[in-house]
């Protein structure tokens, strides 16, 4: 009945030190300023989290990820930082950060905080002194700052384009040019520079002396740049960000900042870890950022973009599990985040999209590693695609990139009938939450067995208590055509999980060995098989001889 078997390197560093938490991990992505509003302002923040910190450990995460609550203009919505070592006030202040991490550890959660190294704010304290300052100066040096091209160098220095669209160069007043993969406010650092490397390890140590976990690595694959800055030669490849080998993306030199800041990380006890949001044109490119003197995890963008199609999930995983297990580390699952589209309506939306989404869930969360959720997956929230004009307000979309990504930052539903649905206490939200919501509230979820958030909390608790679930090996098994069938094996004990997701379009019957654990909707068991209707997954206990 069984195919191959895909191995997963034993747990544990290369030393043979003891298992670490964050290869199996279920991390929840926090979008600060959507998660919950403690001030009436609108705007989600710190105190806002911290009062919800009981809902994230009821449901059984095992980490926070942040995004920015730095000082910041939000010309990015905090990705564009002007002070590292403090709390902008549109989300509280040092204090409360302290007092979050104070009471997520004392609730067992772990806190993961963004840093941002490729680029600052234009109103960062360096940014401010290198226009202040003569070309060529040490505080230019900072940046890249180059003289243009052309008669007079009224040119860009070359032909790179910023990933908001429109030339990556913007000219200062003395004639220079100073560089910007991202918003115009958002000028890159020289990672040549050392002062630029000194400043980053202080503030990695800033934070973690105030007891953070670790890190996500804003672009961990930008900070360093083709020796030159040679032209693209076709400019308009990054259409797709880190498809294409771009001589400023994904350069080898990138490598020993992350064998810098791995050395800051182990140095704290070893249970600090960095997540690196990294784009590579190959699995087996980005594979070289979790390295075991690099970064811990990498985003698995693989399998975020891989269609609802058996034989192509499939090729995902086993290339995701071949690639990271080749370099000792957890692969890592991602359904969705703060920068695409909710998977429920890339999944097709509607009862469709919310039946592959149950699904996906259970598929994601039985796979060896870490999986990461990103707030509102667990309530089964689509995407918003009717905002009001007047209230997107994402950089990207205002430079005319597409629609933007303000749809899957919605505000989250908590309580009540009607919008804000209990988000703050001011009866308003930053971004408009839909009236069509009500049923979509944590409060309404908790009372029905059958939602998104009930199937959320068993799964993550079946995960945390089954042995086999977690890190470790998978084996795959046989399956009618349109499903995807393997099954989880824990030699110590001989228990064992199968998980069979039927992505067809018409129902499947397999066998139901050792008794049902959870499935993501009705299924049919008659004596010795099950029938899954279509978009539909199943857990099975095994026991294993």
């Amino acid at each position: 009945m069984t195919q191959d078997t895909l191995a997963v390197p034993a747990p544990g560093s290369p030393t043979g030190e003891p298992a670490r938490w964050w290869r199996d991990a279920v991390i929840y992505q926090v979008y600060v300023r959507s998660f919950a509003d403690s001030d009436g302002d609108g705007v989600g923040d710190l105190p806002g989290i911290r009062s919800r910190l009981p809902y994230l450990a009821s449901l059984g995460v095992d980490a926070l990820w942040l995004t920015p609550f730095y000082v910041s203009p939000m010309a990015d919505f905090g990705y564009d930082v002007a002070d590292y070592r403090d709390v902008d006030p549109l989300f509280g202040t040092l204090d409360d950060a302290r007092g979050l991490i104070t009471d997520a550890h004392d609730r067992g959660l772990r806190i993961i905080v963004d840093v941002v190294p490729n680029h600052t704010s234009d109103r960062h304290a360096w940014f401010r002194a290198a226009l202040a300052a003569a070309p060529g100066s040490p505080e230019r040096a900072r940046y890249v700052f180059r003289d243009g091209r052309g008669p007079g160098g009224a040119e860009p220095p070359n032909d790179w384009e910023s990933v908001f669209g429109g030339p990556a160069w913007t000219r200062v007043p003395d004639g220079q040019w100073y560089l910007h993969l991202f918003a115009a406010e958002q000028p890159d650092l020289d990672w040549e520079n050392p002062e630029v490397r000194a400043e980053f390890t202080g503030i990695l140590r800033f934070w973690l002396d105030l007891g953070v976990d670790g890190f996500r690595v804003d672009v961990a694959h930008g900070m360093a740049k083709a020796p030159g800055l040679p032209d693209v030669g076709h400019p308009n490849q990054v259409e797709m960000l880190g498809t294409d080998v771009l001589p400023y993306f994904d350069q080898d030199a990138v490598h020993g900042i992350h064998r810098e800041w791995r050395r800051v990380l182990d140095g704290y006890g070893g249970q600090r870890i960095a997540v690196a949001e990294a784009w590579a044109p190959t699995p087996e490119r980005l594979a070289l950022y979790t390295r075991p003197d690099e970064l811990h995890q990498a985003f698995n963008f693989h399998y975020l973009t891989a269609p609802w199609d058996a034989a192509g999930m499939r090729a995902v995983v086993e290339e995701s599990l071949r690639t990271a297990g080749a370099v000792g580390a957890p692969a890592t699952w991602v359904l969705s985040n703060h920068d695409v589209k909710r998977h429920v309506t890339r999944y097709g939306g509607g009862a469709t999209g919310l039946r592959r989404a149950r699904a996906a869930a259970l598929l994601t969360l039985a796979l060896p590693g870490s999986a990461y959720v990103y707030q509102g997956e667990e309530l089964g929230l689509p995407e918003v695609l009717d905002l009001p004009e007047e209230f997107q307000q994402d950089p990207q979309r205002l430079r005319g990139e597409g629609q933007g990504r303000d749809g899957c930052r919605v505000p989250l539903p908590w309580e009540g009938e009607e919008p804000p649905f209990g988000f703050g206490a001011g009866g308003s939200s930053w971004l408009p939450i839909p009236t069509s919501w009500r049923d979509l509230t944590v409060a309404a979820q908790s009372e029905d067995p059958g939602s998104m958030l009930a199937l959320y909390r068993a799964a993550l608790r079946l995960r945390r208590e089954h042995p086999a679930l977690g890190d470790g090996p998978l084996r795959w098994l046989d399956g009618p055509e349109g499903t995807l069938s393997f099954v989880r094996e824990d030699p110590a004990t001989g228990r064992a999980c199968a998980c069979v997701v039927n992505m067809g379009d018409r129902p499947v019957r397999v066998p139901a060995e050792g008794g049902p654990l959870l499935a993501s909707g009705p299924v049919h068991i008659d004596g010795g098989t099950a029938e899954l209707p279509p978009d539909t997954a199943l857990w099975q206990s095994r026991e294993e001889g």
